[in-house]
């Protein structure tokens, strides 16, 4: 038992200690960083802080962040949940072809859509805006969805759907306040990998803006010029991109623990 601790706060440490070196360097300043290694701050600063948020052009990355990673996780749960519930519940013809299709989607790399939805989106007045990105994202994001909340819906037995219709319920009385609270670990795990993914994507969201709906993670480049690479800044804006990261798992922590054992994940 002994041991068991020893090994499982050794992982525990090795897992904590790029996010606690990243907090150590964003509270030095670049000459600290450059300079010896120190294993915390001798000198701390809270002036990276200051700069992201006094600075528009640094907390605006932020708020385009969280509108487009908002609004496409939204869009990609509503959009898969009667996708899944039609995969789930009836058979048509084409439909193995078609869900592999959806997940070939997925498997796509980012890279192959980038041109075609740069120059759509430039055709169509769409380009550098958060609709852009979020509208992307979904290509990728639907079709996960679709796929963990077929596992969920599949979970649910078919008599639940026949009871509720012969009791009277009409289907979008139905599915709205009875089916969708049976699935709502299933919603939580879809909307938590969704979230995830838009909010760590940088290929399309750096393609796809330009300065009004540019996100944090491509301003982030912003620290490498002819003067060098400012460390302490970029550690600060990594430190505030981990945030919401961390805040949605909190919120969902208990529907993906249940999602992980009963779900398809």
């Amino acid at each position: 038992m002994k041991s068991s601790r020893i090994v499982l706060f050794t992982y525990t440490l090795f897992l904590m200690l790029p996010i606690y070196w990243l907090v150590n360097m964003s509270l030095k300043t670049n000459v600290e960083i450059t300079g010896p290694l120190t294993l915390y701050p001798q000198q701390p600063t809270l002036q990276n802080y200051v700069k992201i948020f006094t600075d528009s052009s640094w907390y605006m990355g932020y708020v385009n962040a969280v509108l487009y990673v908002l609004i496409n996780t939204f869009i990609s749960v509503v959009l898969a949940l009667p996708a899944a519930y039609a995969f789930s519940r009836y058979r048509f013809v084409g439909d193995k072809h078609l869900f592999f299709w959806l997940l070939s989607n997925r498997m796509a790399p980012a890279a192959v859509f980038a041109l075609p939805f740069f120059n759509l989106y430039q055709a169509v007045g769409l380009f550098d805006t958060v609709w852009a990105v979020a509208l992307a994202h979904c290509l990728f994001n639907v079709p996960l969805a679709v796929w963990i909340l077929e596992g969920f819906i599949s979970g649910v037995p078919r008599e639940i759907d026949e009871t509720a219709s012969i009791d009277g319920y009409s289907f979008p009385h139905f599915f709205g306040r009875i089916f969708i609270p049976l699935i709502a670990n299933g919603i939580g795990v879809a909307a938590f990998f969704c979230f995830m993914f838009s909010w760590v994507e940088l290929l399309l969201a750096r393609t796809l803006t330009a300065t009004n709906a540019k996100p944090i993670s491509a301003i982030m480049t912003r620290t490498v010029s002819a003067a060098g690479m400012d460390w302490g800044l970029l550690a600060a804006a990594g430190v505030l991109t981990i945030i919401p990261g961390a805040v949605v798992i909190w919120f969902v922590r208990n529907y993906i623990a249940k999602g992980f054992a009963l779900g398809r994940v």
